[in-house]
């Protein structure tokens, strides 16, 4: 009876030994599964980290080459300005006081427009006119690269939430 209960005892530490080697294995296989899944979810992030960091920087570069174009442009009409070789104007009420149809003045010597009167603007009001128009298109483009980056960052929310 001993021996029969030693080989009981025998067998059953067995079953159990391979019992337990079989969860271990299958545990084991699980945290290797799952780890993989995590590099591969690490490995996408960093794939979309990149491109969004490339299409982010090419907005910037282009957003960059905006402003230096409207700086530059702003530059050449500053100068054209100083220079008299451009004079601003504006579109001024042509009524005489002395007539009572109230019909507008006839076209000035060299003038192309017909019916209106254009005042030219004092060269420094002229300066500051275009320096205002500078500075809001200057805040128009910022406004479209702070749209931009928004937008990009904004389409890529997702990619960085685990989907595991």
């Amino acid at each position: 009876m001993a021996g029969s209960g030693w080989a009981a005892w025998e067998w059953q530490a067995n079953s159990y030994e391979r019992q337990l080697a079989t969860q271990a294995e299958v545990h084991q296989r699980e945290r290797e599964q799952a780890a993989v899944a995590v590099i591969e979810w690490q490995d996408r992030q960093q794939v979309e980290r990149r491109a969004l960091e490339d299409r982010l920087q090419a907005n910037d570069k282009t957003h960059y080459q905006e402003l230096t174009n409207a700086q530059k442009s702003q530059a050449r009409l500053r100068d054209r300005l100083a220079t008299a070789d451009l004079r601003l104007s504006v579109l001024v009420e042509a009524t005489t006081p002395s007539s009572c149809d109230g019909l507008p003045a006839g076209p000035g010597t060299g003038s192309l427009v017909h019916g209106t009167a254009r005042g030219e603007l004092d060269p420094a009001a002229a300066q500051r006119i275009v320096a205002i128009a500078g500075d809001g298109d200057q805040g128009l483009i910022a406004l479209a690269a702070c749209q931009a980056y928004v937008k990009e960052v904004d389409s890529c929310a997702d990619c960085y939430r685990p989907s595991l």
